[in-house]
């Protein structure tokens, strides 16, 4: 017996309308911009993990390969720093790891100046999925933001980045995650 999807989810429109009936304080424009960002954001993070898992990564595994080449070359950090950067827990971290050590993308190794300390560093096939997931990534953001000219793109990303500060500022600790992910 096949599945049969549930209920489509109800428009911006509709869920704005279903809250006001239920929230008669709730402004309906606010209500549309967190909502529409809220479930953009919900889209985009399905269709990366479609790309990521058309290169045989997941989505974690890609915010570790992100994480090392944000970092900058030689593409290296301790668990801890990674685990700090990506809101985990040091137990979950490890997990991560272990399971991409196991996959090649990157490397655990003792400290040469610090034998207690471990670093992990980027493989060459690490860095070669993340170039790949960017590629992918690149053409879906061109084709996402397609209907937006040069100064909308500006402007949007203006915008965000404004929310983004305020969000940052009054939740500093909202860059983690309440629990792990895997």
């Amino acid at each position: 017996m096949a599945d049969t999807p549930g209920p489509a989810e109800p428009s911006l429109e509709e869920q704005i309308a279903a809250y006001q009936r239920e929230f008669q304080d709730l402004d309906p424009q606010v209500e549309k911009v967190v909502s529409a960002l809220s479930r953009l954001n919900r889209r985009m993070n399905v269709a990366y993990g479609r790309q990521t898992a058309e290169l045989g990564i997941s989505n974690a595994e890609w915010e570790v390969l992100k994480a090392l080449v944000l970092a900058g070359r030689p593409y290296r950090l301790g668990p801890g720093d990674l685990a700090k950067r990506l809101g985990l827990t040091p137990a979950a971290m490890t997990h991560r790891i272990d399971r991409m050590v196991a996959e090649g993308l990157v490397t655990r190794e003792r400290d040469g100046s610090n034998r207690v300390r471990v670093i992990v560093g980027l493989t060459d096939d690490g860095r070669e999925k993340w170039l790949d997931a960017m590629r992918l990534a690149s053409v879906f953001e061109e084709e996402l933001l397609q209907d937006l000219s040069g100064e909308d793109r500006g402007k949007l990303g203006e915008l965000l980045t404004k929310l983004l500060r305020r969000v940052e500022t009054a939740q500093p600790d909202a860059g983690g995650r309440l629990r792990d992910l895997d």
